[in-house]
Formats: structure tokens, sequence, C-alpha cells
């Protein structure tokens, strides 16, 4: 079985953010970049499945520039067997998205995984469109996955509850929590990870239709206003007047 994890470069969320040129570029400068934790979830099932099934393989791939193969090399370091860094920045969705199912079309997977969304603009939209450009069934968010023979049971979080799915091999899932405990690399694996394969291949062009504005932080917020324990009235007529949520 061969299986494909898609892992984005993300920013580390304690990090601060700004942005240069006018506000439409994002400012690296002293952030520190981390597997996407959603993506974390997703590389951990796989390499589980591995653990579980003789003969699997686990490819990481990530769409981005050379800095990001610290990134990838983490992603080894947990335990992939190999990598594949498409050399371009992650201008949008569907650019990303194309990038990953060229590379699948060659490889032929039988599983591909990843998050349910990345943590820097959140789209939570690759694993569809990955899904609908391979002809393949894509479930999102996937909170557990059990192999069974060439069909795999899922449960999938809905509003309210939660679905219980069955789906024929290959596949498309974007995963979250709790379908794998985050695995961290010991000394042996990241050693290991230095001669790992890693692959760069260029990216297809793709015409996407989308163009980037600008970036806007999210308003400063207010002053904050105390009241007294005791004054359950002029609580009531702030959260009335002035927060407008009564």
């Amino acid at each position: 079985m061969k299986i494909l994890v898609c892992i984005s470069h993300v920013p580390d969320t304690t990090s601060k953010i700004n942005f240069t040129d006018n506000n439409t570029k994002f400012d690296g400068n002293g952030v520190q970049f981390i597997i996407g934790p959603y993506d974390d979830y997703a590389l951990a099932r796989a390499i589980e499945i591995k653990e579980a099934n003789a003969g699997t393989t686990v490819t990481v791939l990530n769409v981005g520039p050379a800095d990001t193969e610290p990134t990838i090399r983490k992603a080894l370091a947990i335990g992939a067997d190999d990598a594949v860094r498409v050399n371009a920045e992650p201008t949008d969705s569907f650019f990303v998205a194309k990038q990953i199912a060229e590379h699948a079309k060659s490889i032929g997977y039988d599983l591909i995984l990843m998050g349910r969304e990345s943590i820097d603009f959140n789209g939570g939209v690759v694993h569809g469109i990955v899904g609908e450009l391979l002809g393949m069934p894509s479930l999102s968010p996937v909170m557990k996955l059990e192999l069974d023979g060439t069909k795999a049971k899922l449960a999938r979080e809905i509003e309210g509850g939660k679905e219980l799915l069955e789906v024929n091999l290959p596949f498309v899932a974007g995963c979250q929590e709790p379908i794998a405990e985050w695995k961290i690399p010991n000394m042996r694996g990241i050693m290991s990870a230095r001669t790992k394969p890693l692959q760069v291949v260029e990216p297809v062009v793709v015409d996407s239709g989308v163009s980037l504005q600008k970036f806007e932080l999210p308003p400063a917020k207010g002053a904050v206003k105390m009241v007294s324990a005791d004054n359950v009235a002029e609580l009531v007529t702030l959260l009335k007047n002035e927060a407008k949520v009564l």
C-alpha cells in the first residue's frame, strides 16, 4: 500500500503576524514554522497504518520553496519513507490541489491524507479539490480511519453528531483529532531523516483565476469596562446597549 500525506508549512500559533509591501506579502522574519497541526494528525495516522501493515510506504508532499525543507525533514523523522517538494509558492488552494493531484496521478496512491485545513488561510477545500481532480471520493473532517482490506471505515464529524461511513480505496481524507496522537521524532528518526530521499519537482502551470489584493490584521481590541460583581443592572445595560448581545 502507498500512502501520500500532504503537509503544510505554517507559522506556529504563538507567532506574531506582520505584512510587508503595503500589506501584500507575509513577513516571515522571526517566525517559527511548523507542520500544520491537522496535517500532523494525518501523518501520525499514516505512520500507524504503516506500522500495522507490512509493505506500506508513506510519502510526504509539500508545495513550497526551499525554506520548507526543515519542516519536510521533520515529517521524515516522524516516520515517513520519502518526500516530494513541489518547488513553488503555495499561492492559493486550487494551485496547491493541482500540484498534489498531478503528482498523485503519476504514482497511483492507495490513500491520500491531509489535514482538514491549514491554520494559516483555513480554507479547508484542498482535499475536496484534489478528490475532484483525481475522480476519487473526498471526506472531511475524518476523526477515525480503520482499514479493512480494500475498504475503510470512517467516522466523520457532522452538525450535531458523528457520521459512520464505509468507502473503497483509493480516496482522499481531510483529518482532525482524535484520528491519532501526534508523534514526536526520536533521535534515531532525526538521524535517519537526513538520508531519506527528498525529491524536488517543478510545478505544473495553473491558471487559478485568483489574485491577492492585500492582507488585513484584525482590528485592535477596544478598552475593557469593569463592572462591579454586585451591579447586575449596569452589566445588563452595557450588554444590551453597547455590546448589543441581548
